[in-house]
């Protein structure tokens, strides 16, 4: 008992420990096949399996401890804090990919145009044009290059409108809730799911598009490989944010929340948002810069 109450701590937990394996096993398997190795798919695979695994029964439980009354409001602030750390090292991992991107347009195409050292321009690839996107290699033997860039007008500015709308369906449904409105919440959350999963799908039409149309892949230089691991990595947290949202619903539905306490949609809610605000800057300094 202190100056706030009483604080819940949990008992210890082995499911930091399953998460860890998981999330090793996803990394090595994705590594491996990427460097075409047989049981990378396979390994990768399990790893996915684990994670899910993990989810389900860490996060059940937190709900479990929830539903039971267990956690006052001095542990809701240490969820909130937490998840405000969360979402700032989300915002450290793509700021290391958005600097990778402009350090590649804004110094390394540069420099090898001769902008900024023209000897050097001249030594090594004379030929070689410092413009944006670089769909070959300076030497254009190691890469295939790709036939164009991706545009901004066409589905990237769907999707844009897409996740632009799915924001507002959001913040509709956490109106609702304040105002304990079940049904107008309920409706307001399948709506962001509708429209998240609409989202994935544009975007694998649109990879699709990009490697059998447009030779566009990981192996089209810089411009493929901060192409796709800037948009591939937002779409993984679009697809974790629509499952949080599907949880979501089904708590809502058998009457978890309540307009005073409501911490586990506030923090979906966060992460929804943070995952729009992203997709702005993709479509921004990816697609129409």
């Amino acid at each position: 008992m202190g100056a706030h109450g009483t604080y819940y701590i949990p008992k210890p937990s082995h499911w930091p420990l399953v998460g860890s394996i998981g999330l090793t096993t996803t990394l090595v398997g994705a590594a491996s096949w990427l460097h075409v190795d047989w049981y990378g798919p396979y390994l990768f695979t399990l790893g996915l399996f684990i994670l899910i695994f993990m989810m389900f029964g860490w996060f059940g439980q937190v709900i479990y401890e929830n539903q039971k009354g267990l956690y006052d409001l001095q542990v809701d602030r240490s969820f909130r804090w937490g998840m405000c750390w969360f979402i700032f090292s989300e915002v450290c991992f793509f700021g290391a990919f958005f600097g990778a991107l402009f350090y590649s347009r804004l110094w390394t195409v540069p420099f090898l145009g001769g902008e900024v050292h023209p000897i050097t321009h001249i030594t090594l690839w004379p030929d070689f044009k410092a413009t944006w996107p670089v769909l070959t290699n300076p030497n254009n033997q190691i890469y295939v290059g790709a036939k164009e860039a991706m545009g901004a007008w066409g589905l990237a500015a769907i999707n844009t409108l897409v996740l632009l709308t799915s924001g507002v369906t959001i913040t509709w449904a956490h109106w609702a809730l304040k105002l304990n409105k079940r049904h107008q919440l309920c409706i307001g959350l399948a709506l962001t799911i509708v429209l998240g999963a609409s989202f994935l799908m544009l975007q694998a039409h649109e990879y699709y598009d990009a490697y059998t149309d447009m030779n566009l892949t990981l192996d089209a230089g810089i411009y493929g490989t901060t192409f796709f691991m800037l948009t591939g990595f937002h779409g993984l947290h679009v697809t974790l944010g629509t499952i949080m949202l599907t949880v979501i619903l089904i708590r809502s539905l058998r009457g978890h929340f309540t307009p005073e306490r409501h911490f586990a949609f506030e923090a979906v809610a966060w992460y929804w948002h943070f995952v729009d605000v992203v997709w702005l800057f993709l479509f921004v300094f990816v697609y129409w810069l």
